[in-house]
């Protein structure tokens, strides 16, 4: 006979309704949110620092040229909105391991107990390919190719053409903002990579095999998310390529052997 003080519709214990869900998924965005908005102000408390750090390149690739290196800012506002852009990179980055948390953390319940013991190694190695991408960029790559394009503005010494640089803070960090989010997001090659082989959709023998398509994939990234100079595409697409074979490495040692045939 039916039970009538049960109710058929409603799942087994343990198991989370649609709505459950919905509002678990709510809780996890108000917390990424807060976190990212911590971390903006304590960015904006150092904004000035953070400037400093973000023109570091452009100092370095200006060298010993007459005048100094300097950026305009054609309207009043111009300055106070380029620190807020400073301030959200800032947020960002300082709220990004948080952020991941609250990702597994969402997913982690439709995980395996196998597969959550990789939660903090994701989460840590997330923020550090991340970070160290990013980082590589503005050391390595774009003092030289600022360097690179300034040296344009030189003309033979009897030349009766002056060319100087009026290069704009708001386009400067526009430009910079968007090529260190790249460089991290380029790094995570492995990070993907590996969850997808975890999950049974490729193997190391079918990433091995697509290698020689990943390197023209990863010269046509660089050449997107580098200045046009082809020393600072070498320079971005050898690392990437690298990374991508430690990927096949790490997808033959964590990810299911292929079955033969």
């Amino acid at each position: 006979m039916k039970n009538l003080g049960t109710d058929e519709s409603a799942p087994p214990p343990g198991v989370m309704t649609f709505w459950e869900h919905l509002n678990e998924l709510r809780t996890r965005i108000v917390r990424a949110a807060i976190a990212f908005l911590i971390g903006g102000a304590i960015a904006w408390y150092f904004r000035a620092q953070l400037l400093l750090w973000i023109t570091q390149p452009f100092i370095e690739g200006w060298g010993q040229r007459e005048g100094g290196p300097a950026l305009y800012f054609p309207a009043p506002q111009s300055l106070f909105i380029a620190y807020i852009k400073i301030s959200l990179l800032g947020g960002g980055v300082l709220s990004l391991p948080f952020v991941l948390h609250q990702v597994w953390s969402f997913v982690a319940p439709g995980l395996y107990a196998k597969e959550k013991r990789y939660v903090l190694p994701f989460v840590f190695s997330s923020c550090l390919l991340f970070v160290g991408g990013a980082y590589f960029g503005w050391k390595f790559v774009f003092p030289p190719a600022f360097q690179y394009l300034l040296d344009f503005q030189d003309l033979p010494p009897d030349s009766p053409l002056r060319i100087e640089s009026s290069v704009m803070v708001d386009q400067y960090l526009e430009f910079m903002i968007q090529a260190l989010v790249g460089f991290g997001a380029v790094a995570e090659v492995p990070i993907v990579v590996v969850f997808l082989s975890m999950l049974g959709i490729v193997n190391y023998l079918q990433l091995w095999k697509f290698f020689r398509y990943f390197v023209v994939v990863a010269f046509v990234v660089s050449a997107i998310i580098t200045p046009p100079d082809p020393m600072s595409q070498v320079m971005v697409a050898l690392p990437v390529c690298v990374l991508y074979l430690l990927s096949i490495g790490l997808a033959y040692v964590l990810g299911p052997k292929p079955k033969k045939a």
